[in-house]
């Protein structure tokens, strides 16, 4: 069974824990992981700086368009960005998972 990591960025950490709060009592993902970052980017012609919060979900890799629309909806950028990563892990986190995600 494939597992996968999603990187989101969001304007803030009560954005962020919303969302994920959101996955995780509807059991699209196992756990996430918060951490403030500072983002430069090109924005309507021009260079934006500013402090985001990132997570990272970890979820099963068949929950990812679940996942991705159910953010899509939920999230207050115009264009959000959510990434998912293909990855590998230990035998007992991997079950730990596969357990979790429903």
């Amino acid at each position: 069974m494939s597992f996968i990591i999603i990187y989101i960025t969001y304007p803030d950490l009560k954005t962020a824990k919303k969302i994920a709060d959101f996955l995780m009592k509807n059991r699209l993902i196992a756990c996430a992981n918060f951490f403030p970052i500072e983002s430069a980017y090109w924005w309507k012609d021009k260079i934006e700086n500013s402090k985001e919060i990132v997570s990272i979900l970890k979820t099963k890799g068949s929950y990812w368009e679940k996942v991705k629309s159910e953010v899509t909806k939920l999230h207050p950028y115009k264009i959000p960005c959510i990434m998912k990563f293909d990855v590998e892990a230990n035998k007992n986190y991997t079950d730990w998972v596969n357990k979790e995600v429903k």
